[in-house]
């Protein structure tokens, strides 16, 4: 596997850098080489965000996206604004030292670091030689609920629903409890009822010509892969809205994917037991359309 690590040596969001200036605070280093100390908080309490984008020869997707995310994560968590251009720049050097050719995933990480030498920042970029074969055969999955309520990320910001955090143990505990389950995946419920996303991916559902992807407001993550997926899914043709949608929808859906940056749209086919119908056809063009 051949995989990058490039630190950044973080500048304020308003720094007027050069591009000159902006390199010298870039630095590869070996995958093997320790980056963080003990006193990290991204490593004691998984206090940081992070972003993964993904990339098929050459050209890394959704990059303004994704920095915007970033930055929004950042706000919600009390940390300095990330500098885009320095992100940006660092992106294009990982994406350089990688093979042209094929899939690769870049990670972008920030912690909160130690009160001595503030955040620590870092990307790292690896090739991928999977070809995703669920994105065709398509995953079963299990509703999981997430223990609060639709409304929660209005009602309680501090709980920090809307953010990339590091602090995915719950995610991947859900995920092992699907495979408990004989699943594949997860949907995450809340407790009135309606359904959420995934650990890793956002949801869609198709009602006729309608795609319909939970509301940002009612405390999911928005989802780069899904709003790039919009734009080509409108032009094909389609509605597309954001609402809640009922547990109950998921059953009487036309289809139902899961859709993240480097996986893509991946294909429901069973919730709980019940057999959910795909459209292999609609599937195709949607990956089709994101990699190219």
């Amino acid at each position: 596997m051949t995989s990058f690590v490039l630190l950044l040596d973080p500048i304020p969001a308003d720094s007027p850098a050069t591009a000159y200036e902006i390199a010298a605070t870039l630095r590869f280093v070996p995958a093997t080489e320790p980056i963080l100390t003990a006193f990290d908080a991204g490593a004691g309490r998984g206090d940081g965000i992070f972003e993964t984008l993904g990339a098929h020869d050459g050209r890394v997707r959704g990059v303004d996206a994704h920095l915007h995310r970033l930055a929004a994560s950042a706000e919600k968590l009390d940390l300095p604004a990330p500098h885009p251009e320095q992100w940006r720049a660092a992106i294009a050097q990982v994406m350089d030292a990688l093979p042209i050719q094929g899939q690769a995933s870049i990670r972008l990480t920030i912690t909160r670091g130690t009160e001595a030498h503030g955040p620590t920042c870092w990307i790292t970029g690896t090739a991928i030689a999977s070809e995703f074969p669920e994105r065709t055969t398509g995953v079963r999955v299990v509703t999981l609920s997430r223990g609060y309520t639709n409304d929660v990320g209005e009602s309680s910001p501090w709980l920090l629903v809307g953010a990339k955090t590091l602090s995915y143990a719950i995610n991947m505990a859900a995920l092992r409890e699907a495979k408990r389950r004989g699943a594949d995946d997860v949907i995450f419920t809340s407790t009135d009822g309606f359904a959420l996303e995934g650990p890793t991916s956002s949801l869609l559902i198709r009602r006729g010509t309608t795609i319909v992807t939970p509301a940002i407001q009612f405390g999911i993550l928005a989802g780069t892969t899904q709003a790039d997926l919009f734009s080509h899914l409108q032009a094909d043709g389609f509605t597309c809205e954001y609402r809640t949608i009922g547990v109950e929808e998921l059953r009487e859906a036309d289809a139902v994917w899961l859709v993240s940056s480097v996986r893509l749209a991946v294909p429901v086919t069973e919730v709980d037991g019940h057999t959910i119908p795909t459209d292999l056809a609609l599937t195709a063009r949607m990956n089709a359309a994101l990699l190219s």
